[in-house]
């Protein structure tokens, strides 16, 4: 059983984590660092901080169901599928395999992503005119995201935003609809997996989801009100603080 100062810890994380998840993407930053704070295993940490979160980024979407539209010109219905489908396999993964290689990969990969988000606007617009970018390079992308957000989950809604932004012409504040549902999807998916194989640490999930749905409906209300401006600086900030903890976690 937790004491009540690591209950705490594990709510106020939670909170912090919604919040985060339903404005930029990066929960996984506030309760991943909180659960190996009170011993838990990495990859125990991660499972609890993916089932954790999914909760609050239910409420998220569930705030933000209104303002839901197809991306890309593709249905947010197809794209759930696609992101559930990549979710079970993502998560399988983990169960099955260790992820010191994927540690030292997924600095790269938001790196890409803050680069995407701080010139998002420009690449758009250059690709778009050297390129056509058709719904099948959206299903690809999307299916990537799904599985990234199985196996570890870290920065996805970041990377959503970003992919979003460059094959789409989004907008981050645009984004909140669509990016909330599919990290919902992603990890629910994923909890499916985790629950099943016993990676769970209850004890510190149950106070986690509690913030995680306090934080995901503060977060989500928020962001409504917020301009576009204020929400893009916001996530390239989360994004580059994002980025240089997981170079830092790789390679410190």
């Amino acid at each position: 059983m937790l004491d009540v100062m690591t209950i705490a810890l594990a709510a106020g994380a939670g909170v912090v984590g919604g919040a985060m998840n339903a404005l930029a993407g990066g929960g996984t930053f506030a309760t991943m660092p909180a659960l190996l704070a009170i011993g838990t295993p990495a990859n125990i940490a991660n499972a609890t901080s993916n089932l954790a979160l999914m909760p609050g980024a239910a409420a998220s979407a569930w705030t933000f169901r209104d303002e839901l539209r197809p991306v890309g010109g593709v249905s947010v219905r197809m794209l759930a599928g696609i992101t559930f489908a990549a979710g079970l396999t993502g998560s399988a993964l983990l169960v099955a395999t260790p992820a010191a290689a994927f540690d030292v990969i997924v600095p790269w990969l938001l790196l890409i992503a803050f680069l995407a988000i701080a010139f998002g606007a420009r690449l758009s617009d250059w690709l778009r005119q050297r390129v056509t970018i058709g719904r099948t390079t959206l299903f690809v992308a999307q299916a990537l995201l799904g599985t990234y957000g199985g196996y570890f989950g870290g920065g996805v809604g970041i990377m959503t935003t970003a992919t979003y932004g460059l094959l789409a012409g989004e907008t981050p504040r645009t984004m909140f609809a669509p990016r909330t549902l599919m990290l919902t999807t992603a990890n629910f998916a994923a909890a499916l997996v985790f629950m099943l194989s016993g990676l769970i640490r209850w004890d510190a999930c149950a106070p986690m989801i509690a913030g995680g749905l306090v934080g995901g409906w503060l977060g989500a209300h928020l962001g409504k009100r917020l301009p576009d401006g204020v929400v893009r600086w916001w996530t390239i900030l989360v994004t580059a603080a994002t980025t240089a903890v997981f170079f830092w976690r790789a390679y410190a």
